[in-house]
């Protein structure tokens, strides 16, 4: 195939896409990722699973810090077409207006909703039951290009972030790879997004990671399961930050006059706590400076838990 086309790409759902387009002989003359980063408590340096991927081949990488205003090596390698997928950063005009095939991507979400930076998150969040791929043509406006092809996804009730993004890397990559032929050809159609259905899903701040026990119990459900295997939901109690990974919900009017985010319940293997509606059952959590457990297991140890105190 000789259509020079650039990847870029940074997380796990680009992964997906970066190996399907090398089994299937496209000319890859190159990839963009983010810069290493350090991680952990050790600050150890890191490199994208991108990246890691495309080491094993002898193509140019590329880690712009800031793409929109260092983009001339990605220009240099003369792309026919860019096509991008979770890459993490705004791509200035002149990459779009560049390759003569246009500039492509794959979005994890049914466009126009949740153009943005987290549409697998806040989907999660907003207990949506459907979601999907997009494959569109890129512009200027983030996310707001024509839709060229999308396949829909339902979200189960027991998914969170890491699973249904690993489900939606594998249907990203499969939808690309089917579309992706007619794309060269130009033999696709291209339709353009109704704005008036437009929502945004920005990227979550330290905000939207805090429980808030006021909500129903599906809401902090859905609120915890949305943000879990990262960056993960935390309230405070006693003055320590508690990250809670897992839980259930249960509607239940036995609490109406205790206030919301006391501890009501503890058993062997949850923790339980008011909320407007009834009780969220923490079973998963991680006390600050301590390893992630699950409750039965805290709970074997010193527990400073008590019934009738609060979180946060």
């Amino acid at each position: 195939m000789k259509e020079r086309i650039v990847f870029m790409g940074t997380s796990t759902f680009s992964l997906e896409v970066f190996k399907m387009l090398m089994e299937e002989g496209y000319r890859i003359v190159g990839v963009v990722t983010q810069p290493d980063k350090r991680v952990g408590r050790k600050k150890t340096l890191a490199m994208s699973e991108v990246k890691e991927e495309a080491l094993k081949y002898d193509m140019p990488i590329i880690q712009p810090a800031k793409i929109r205003n260092d983009y001339q090596a990605i220009l240099d390698l003369k792309p026919d077409m860019i096509i991008t997928a979770a890459y993490g950063q705004i791509i200035p005009k002149a990459l779009l207006d560049y390759p003569r095939l246009g500039c492509i991507n794959v979005h994890a979400s049914l466009l126009p909703k949740y153009r943005g930076g987290a549409p697998v998150h806040r989907c999660i969040i907003n207990g949506d039951h459907m979601t999907g791929i997009s494959i569109m043509y890129m512009t200027e406006k983030m996310d707001a290009g024509n839709i060229i092809k999308q396949e829909r996804v339902p979200i189960y009730d027991d998914d969170n972030v890491g699973i249904l993004y690993d489900r939606l890397s594998i249907i990203g990559a499969s939808l690309l790879r089917k579309t992706l032929p007619f794309i060269i050809d130009k033999a696709n159609d291209s339709i353009p997004q109704d704005e008036s259905q437009v929502t945004y899903a920005y990227n979550l701040t330290r905000e939207d990671e805090k429980i808030n026990w006021n909500l129903t119990s599906r809401q902090v459900y859905n609120q915890v399961r949305g943000t879990n295997p990262w960056p993960g939901s935390y309230s405070t109690y006693n003055n320590k930050i508690v990250k809670i990974w897992n839980g259930n919900y249960q509607v239940n009017d036995s609490y109406q006059n205790i206030e919301n985010g006391t501890i009501v319940d503890i058993t062997k293997t949850t923790i339980g706590v008011k909320v407007s509606d009834g009780i969220y059952s923490i079973t998963e959590l991680q006390v600050e400076g301590k390893k992630k457990m699950l409750v039965r297991d805290y709970l074997n140890g010193h527990c400073m838990f008590e019934l009738n105190t609060k979180f946060e």
